[in-house]
């Protein structure tokens, strides 16, 4: 019967979206001690980090891109062109982020998601870990969430 009481909307609303998340944040922050402790450091934000590999003629050939949140690298997009796959550049873009992250900012993990058909199996052979396996995510894929601890 409550319910009743509500209108509901179903819209996209950049306003009401950022009040959501900060009355979010505001609920999170006061139920651990952890990120209340994060409010108002520099490790509360995250920080873009991006690792570019050019070809001698300045083309794209690869890249990486993600960011750091307290000690973590979180790794959104890890892509290398088909003409360089082989080549050891996947490894290299990777090396260099974990190092930034762990070196410049003082992570002590890593974490990423990938489909089955990208690249699990490059990611375990970097030290990685599965930790989570959503099948079906999207239909007829299986998405995988690695992390590892970085040294």
């Amino acid at each position: 019967m409550v319910c009743r009481m509500f209108r509901i909307e179903a819209e996209v609303d950049k306003d009401r979206r950022d009040l959501l998340r900060s009355r979010l944040r505001d609920t999170n922050t006061a139920a651990s001690p952890v990120l209340a402790a994060l409010r108002g450091t520099p490790g509360e934000r995250e920080v873009p980090l991006h690792v570019w590999a050019l070809d001698p003629s300045g083309d794209l050939a690869g890249g990486l891109v993600g960011h750091t949140w307290t000690a973590w690298l979180h790794i959104a997009y890890l892509w290398v062109d088909t003409a360089h796959r082989g080549t050891g550049l996947g490894t290299r873009l990777l090396t260099e982020a974990e190092h930034i992250a762990a070196t410049d900012r003082g992570c002590t993990a890593s974490r990423l998601e990938t489909w089955d058909f990208q690249a699990p199996d490059f990611y375990r052979k970097q030290g990685y870990e599965v930790v989570c396996v959503i099948p079906d995510y999207p239909p007829g894929i299986t998405e995988y969430t690695l992390t590892k601890r970085l040294a």
